[in-house]
């Protein structure tokens, strides 16, 4: 289920974010801004995660009304052999997060992924299945799920996927740059997820911020999938991405379906990836849109009406 976010005053507040130059750290900012609203975020070497008094003093100086942990290490396959450093972050430092913001009373948006899963279901998973993850990465981040959970029961876990936009490293960018480089390249096409905008990301925890600041209902707590509406392949996504940027005048490489056995990589992926968003959407009434609508922003973001306007 799925809708446009509604659009609403947000009474002004303060949301401190943990993490700085990631893709959801930066659309909250982007998106705080243009709502109005104070948001505040810091990364590393100011706020690392590995020395939790970083973060004491960040929130010590914003006093904030929400905090989002959006700070992770996210480097999947170089965690197979950095599992130390992965669980310092994901797990152990969110746990510090959320044991800070216990302290000061004030809730948590914690930010997870489809990774927990191992991808053998063949329905999207809901919040109550069981975790069992294939990587690493994935983890050390149903340990800091875990951790969140201990350390403050105001929390909000949400457990997003395949997280794109113009800001940062993603698949959409590494396609675009690919395919200015190749004349073919091949995406594997066995692998099953939904693709989800950063920017919506930013916009759904803003627009529930309000409701969670308010504290007025302990049911809100708890674990929650949102994901970019509709399921596609990786070679599915490159399709689309391929054929908003030949719209825009670009010259596209060759696209050749391939499987996960053909591009071999240190880090397991789960095959399926497909979230249900029920809980979320029946909770605060909206979902996100499908992710095609929301690609086509971010490639007008990467791909300029100067661009465009060159080739028409």
């Amino acid at each position: 289920v799925s809708a446009k976010l509604p659009i609403e005053d947000v009474p002004s507040m303060k949301i401190a974010v943990v993490g700085s130059e990631g893709q959801i750290a930066h659309s909250l900012r982007v998106r705080g801004r243009a709502r109005g609203l104070s948001v505040f975020s810091a990364g590393r070497p100011e706020v690392d995660l590995t020395r939790p008094q970083t973060v004491g003093e960040f929130l010590d100086r914003v006093e904030p009304d929400l905090v989002v942990n959006a700070a992770a290490y996210t480097a999947v396959d170089k965690a197979e052999n950095d599992s130390e450093h992965a669980f310092l972050v994901n797990a152990t430092g969110a746990g510090e997060v959320a044991r800070l913001c216990s302290q000061i009373n004030r809730p948590l948006v914690h930010i997870s992924t489809d990774y927990v899963f191992d991808g053998s279901s063949r329905t999207p998973y809901v919040e109550t299945d069981a975790v069992l993850p294939l990587s690493v990465y994935g983890a050390s981040k149903a340990a800091g799920e875990m951790a969140v959970r201990r350390a403050l029961v105001k929390n909000i876990i949400i457990r997003t996927a395949w997280v794109y936009g113009a800001h940062g490293r993603n698949f959409v960018k590494t396609m675009l740059r690919l395919g200015a480089e190749r004349p073919e390249l091949g995406v594997v096409d066995d692998q099953r997820g939904s693709p989800t905008s950063a920017l919506d990301l930013a916009d759904a925890i803003l627009q529930i911020a309000p409701r969670l600041v308010a504290n007025s209902d302990a049911a809100l707590w708890g674990t929650y999938h949102l994901t970019g509406a509709t399921e596609t392949t990786w070679h599915g996504f490159a399709a689309e991405i391929f054929r908003q940027a030949s719209v825009r005048g670009a010259i596209v490489p060759r696209l050749k379906a391939i499987t996960t056995a053909e591009y071999p990589t240190p880090a397991r992926r789960p095959a399926y990836s497909g979230l249900d968003n029920t809980r979320f959407v029946s909770t605060f009434g909206f979902g996100l849109p499908d992710w095609r609508a929301s690609l086509a922003s971010c490639m007008s973001e990467l791909m300029p009406v100067s661009f465009t306007e060159k080739v028409a």
